[in-house]
């Protein structure tokens, strides 16, 4: 789909530009901007980056794409001009090779690429990190999340039922992109556990099933929350139960301040995960994807019960929500895809201390 060579005449109302977009297979169901040359040249002035540079093949399909043409999904999206320098990030992230975008685009699998923001940008632009995050409500949310999955439909080729193969599909394919609570975060936060400053924004690219609840409004202690966190994880449905990968949990503000009130820290918890969300091997070789090779049958030999992850370490840990106590966990790809952070950084390569630092 070359939507920059094509110039379109339509009639002037709502419904004729939703009809015939919809006609083509460009949206993904629900009513879109129409991305006139206006709208489009409004993102464009806020990216450093000429309108015809390439970003890279989109896979399935291997579509090229241009910083334009993010720019003309981004407006289709409904996306504001202020979050395009964040969608040409995500999309960086999403084309580097250990995210494995062909096989996440490809897959009988319901997983979606999920945006994780980070740092000061993530607050100057709104993104939800607290009440409802992963639900609706939120513009840069759904709009960012948005724009990132109509490039992969009209750029990347990834239309259900030819190159996007997903069995079931999942409602976070529409949009699926949340900032992490950082305020009310008392550890250190994604960002800044994988070497960046406080004061850089960043985006993080996972591919992830949607979130699965973890509910426990009983218990006060560490103890009790870990035991339920480790119980609902482990499972012989997901994944990472035979193909490892990072699953990550996302915890809840209450959860998380019970358990950093009884001295556990990130590193505990990952142990914890690493140690009882297991599968036992019996119920393990009974079904699942035992014997498909993803990871050696026999990596963890002489062990009764299977991890979710082959080292503690592979766990990522956000803080995310607003209050009462519930956390969630998701399930990831597995091995076969790897989580990818960028930051929102100038052409120059410096990181932006501002969203405005992209503004021309």
């Amino acid at each position: 789909m070359d939507l920059r060579s094509e110039k379109i005449s339509l009639d002037d109302s709502l419904e004729a530009v939703n009809d015939w977009f919809y006609d083509q297979g460009w949206t993904d169901g629900l009513p879109i901007v129409p991305p006139t040359a206006e709208r489009v040249e409004r993102l464009l002035a806020w990216s450093d980056r000429e309108p015809q540079v390439e970003l890279g093949p989109v896979p399935p399909k291997y579509g090229i794409a241009t910083v334009e043409k993010v720019a003309v999904n981004a407006v289709l999206a409904g996306c504001v001009p202020e979050y395009f320098p964040v969608v040409l990030t995500a999309l960086d992230a999403l084309l580097e090779s250990p995210f494995n975008l062909y096989a996440v685009q490809s897959t009988t699998h319901p997983c979606a690429p999920l945006v994780i923001l980070n740092g000061p940008i993530a607050h100057e632009l709104g993104v939800n990190g607290g009440y409802n995050a992963f639900g609706q409500g939120w513009r840069p949310n759904a709009t960012i999340g948005r724009a990132l999955r109509l490039v992969l439909l009209n750029i990347g080729g990834g239309v259900p039922g030819l190159l996007d193969r997903s069995t079931q599909g999942q409602p976070s394919k529409y949009s699926y992109c949340i900032a992490e609570n950082e305020a009310e975060n008392p550890w250190s936060p994604l960002h800044r556990e994988r070497g960046f400053g406080a004061d850089t924004s960043t985006v993080t690219v996972c591919g992830a099933e949607g979130p699965h609840n973890i509910n426990d409004h009983i218990s006060t202690a560490a103890p009790g929350i870990l035991t339920t966190i480790a119980s609902t994880m482990a499972g012989m449905g997901s994944n990472n139960a035979y193909a490892l990968g990072e699953p990550i949990l996302a915890l809840g503000p209450e959860h998380a301040q019970i358990l950093a009130r009884d001295g556990i820290g990130k590193d505990e918890i990952r142990d914890y995960v690493f140690e009882h969300a297991r599968v036992p091997r019996e119920l393990w070789e009974a079904g699942g994807m035992y014997g498909m090779g993803f990871v050696p049958d026999d990596l963890f030999p002489g062990e009764a019960a299977l991890p979710l992850i082959r080292r503690p370490e592979h766990l990522m840990i956000l803080v995310v929500g607003g209050p009462g106590r519930h956390s969630c966990w998701m399930p990831t790809f597995g091995s076969m895809t790897r989580s990818v952070t960028r930051p929102i950084a100038r052409r120059d390569g410096t990181p932006a201390r501002s969203i405005q630092d992209f503004r021309h």
